[in-house]
């Protein structure tokens, strides 16, 4: 047993018995490596990651590999969800030694921890040959070493510093338009998504098309958004037995998964769907949230209120093997003897020919068409369809509950803890389930009470009673961000003070004002090789856009100049420098804030919260609502709260209406925008 025998995490414990002297990445084993004068090789991976299992097997379970990496290395192991800023920062320079990235990350450093090679899974016989001949060079010729890794340093600190525009100048909505129109190249109409394989779901993508498609009247980007949305929802990639979604699917028709599931995935795609609801009333949406979130309560749902991570995409088969998939998938043979009668008919929704096969006989489940086409084209009655597809549903659920379940990584991220939160409210407001404020407003007290120390910062792991790592900028972003949707449903201003605190905090430990951006790593810790400066939304989108979303919504309900300069500089930074919007979206959704079609409302009223539910119904992504039942001493809705009236302010640009007392007015003038 080495030394992660003592660590908390899920995976560093996944290799705790490993012959490997696996270490922790800590000032002890650091300092170990310049003492020693040790090459280090940091690998990191997640608990869930399949080729992350594959490589344990085949290398760091081996005798042989061990004992070349025990004999010349200081062999540390990390966790990249514990630690997002290692592995950003050593992603970087993997990707600019190879040109691609991923996981399993293997870098070898120098005792001083900056890389000289690297890569991503690698076979046995590889592993070890590379890991002797850089052995040899680090022994008989050390100089080409220190010259290679002095040269991909520059190169690393070059690529954090984000270029600034040329010009000051006003940037025009219209900037928006060749940038759609270039995206459009790449979507895949057969399908869904971008033209390509593996897919990614990329959730803040298709939440800035629907918002720009919706507020632009592009009906052709709607069409796709709501036909990615469908096939997405019609599996495998969405597990239609269970609920949830997987983290991505191999192929380009959503069908064959990485069978993880992970939490910031699902918490994401509630909040979309839920959106997409509001907008289409399409009750395929509304069955994709309540299964998701069933499955979200029922497997990760903690009696703290807190949320676990993720499930592994590894579980074990009929043999007792750990084997990719095995929980999901079903074969010819069993399923007849599980629907019986209904075998024919089920086979046709979901597609067990060579449409859903997916390999070595057994089946992914997926749909390729609607249950209304599927009822015309066999003559079955749509509702008794609907009821069958139901009743197969709870069948297997019933079967597939008697398999081994894969394994589960029950630490909570507070960052991933937050998008959670943002996605029951948001499914509270699209659905008006009181279970799931409930669900949402437990697990902000937790984040409260739990992860917020008594010294302003947040923590960014939790496991076993125990907070632990001092919190990272996704972190407050997406706490924030939460925070604030949970005012906007509850109109308890405790919600924006506690957003206000944490920004503060922000402000003072992450902010650099010399990039006009927030640093992804607090001031107060340990610093990395070079420093690192989250822009790039990705499956998750950039911490300093949802930062910059923040303190717009920030400067206006508080009357905050500083924060609404700062949200438009750090916009106005990074607009002009797009040239792949996808890598992009989040930033371009708050861009799209600064739009001549966004409003601001003030519900005054001690019925504001019941008439915000009638708002939510309505997708309105342009406006920016606040509300209060009583006198307010918040800046947007100070002084404007008179008793037994109901009075509705419309605001654009710092500029309101007159009040208004009629409702139905206020309703048709915010959709009109």
């Amino acid at each position: 047993m080495n030394e992660l025998s003592k660590e908390t995490s899920p995976y560093l414990l996944q290799h705790a018995n490993n012959p490997v002297h696996w270490k922790a990445w800590n000032t002890e084993s650091l300092a170990q490596a310049k003492t020693q004068n040790r090459l280090i090789i940091i690998s990191v991976g997640y608990s869930a990651c399949h080729w992350c299992h594959v490589m344990e097997h085949e290398s760091f379970e081996d005798d042989e590999v061990a004992q070349t990496m025990n004999a010349h290395f200081v062999n540390i192991k990390v966790d990249r969800e514990e630690r997002p800023d290692i592995d950003a920062v050593y992603m970087k320079a993997i990707q600019i030694m190879t040109g691609r990235g991923g996981w399993p990350m293997n870098v070898v450093t120098l005792p001083d921890g900056r890389p000289v090679w690297g890569g991503t899974y690698f076979r046995k016989a590889e592993w070890i040959n590379s890991l002797e001949q850089l052995q040899e060079l680090y022994l008989t010729q050390p100089e080409k070493l220190e010259e290679y890794a002095q040269k991909l340093h520059t190169g690393l600190q070059q690529l954090a510093i984000v270029p600034s525009p040329s010009n000051n100048d006003e940037i025009p909505q219209e900037a928006i338009i060749p940038l759609i129109e270039n995206w459009k190249k790449s979507f895949d109409w057969d399908f869904g998504g971008m033209a390509r394989a593996p897919k990614f779901m990329m959730p803040n993508n298709y939440a800035f098309l629907m918002r720009y498609g919706h507020q632009n009247k592009d009906h052709e980007l709607l069409d796709f958004v709501d036909l990615t949305l469908t096939k997405m929802a019609y599996g495998g990639l969405f597990d239609t037995v269970g609920g949830g979604f997987s983290r991505y699917s191999v192929d380009g028709k959503w069908h064959v998964p990485h069978f993880e599931k992970m939490l910031y995935d699902n918490g994401q795609l509630v909040s979309l769907y839920a959106d997409a609801f509001t907008r289409t009333q399409n009750p395929l949406y509304q069955e994709v949230v309540e299964k998701t979130l069933n499955f979200v309560t029922k497997e990760w749902l903690t009696s703290e209120g807190a949320f676990y991570s993720a499930l592994d995409a590894d579980s074990l088969n009929v043999e007792q093997h750990l084997e990719e998939g095995a929980f999901y998938i079903w074969t010819k043979e069993e399923l007849p003897s599980i629907l019986k009668e209904d075998f024919e008919l089920f086979s046709l929704v979901f597609n067990v020919n060579d449409f859903g096969h997916w390999e070595n006989g057994h089946y992914v489940l997926i749909q390729n068409k609607s249950l209304e086409k599927i009822a015309e084209e066999n003559a079955v009655d749509i509702q008794m369809l609907r009821s069958k597809k139901q009743n197969w549903e709870k069948l297997l659920y019933e079967v597939r509950e008697l398999r081994n379940k894969p394994r589960l990584d029950d630490k909570c991220l507070t960052s991933w803890n937050a998008i959670m939160l943002k996605g029951y409210v948001d499914a509270y407001k699209a659905f008006q389930s009181t279970e799931y404020l409930e669900i949402a407003l437990k697990n902000a007290d937790f984040i409260v009470t739990k992860l917020w120390s008594a010294e302003g910062n947040l923590w960014h792991s939790y496991k076993d009673g125990k907070a632990t790592i001092n919190g990272f900028l996704e972190d407050y972003a997406t706490v924030v961000e939460a925070f604030i949707a949970l005012y906007q449903v509850t109109f308890d201003e405790k919600w924006l003070q506690n957003s206000k605190n944490l920004t503060d905090y922000c402000l003072d430990h992450f902010f650099d004002g010399y990039q006009s951006l927030f640093a992804f790593k607090s001031n107060q810790d340990e610093p990395l090789i070079t420093s690192h400066f989250e822009t790039e939304d990705n499956v998750i989108p950039a911490s300093n856009s949802i930062m910059a979303k923040n303190l717009f919504k920030l400067g206006i309900y508080f009357g905050n100049g500083y924060y609404e300069e700062i949200a438009k500089n750090m916009t106005s930074k990074l607009i002009p420098t797009i040239d792949y919007p996808s890598a992009f979206s989040n930033w371009l959704d708050g861009f799209l804030n600064y739009d001549d079609s966004a409003l601001e409302l003030a519900i005054c009223s001690e019925t504001a919260i019941q008439m915000a539910k009638e708002i939510y119904q309505k997708y309105l992504p342009n406006v920016l609502i606040a509300g209060t039942t009583k006198e307010s001493t918040l800046s947007f809705l100070q002084t404007r709260f008179v008793v037994n009236k109901s009075l509705f302010y419309i605001c654009k640009n710092k500029t309101c209406q007159l009040p208004t007392d009629n409702f139905s007015l206020v309703l048709k003038e915010l959709q009109s925008q």
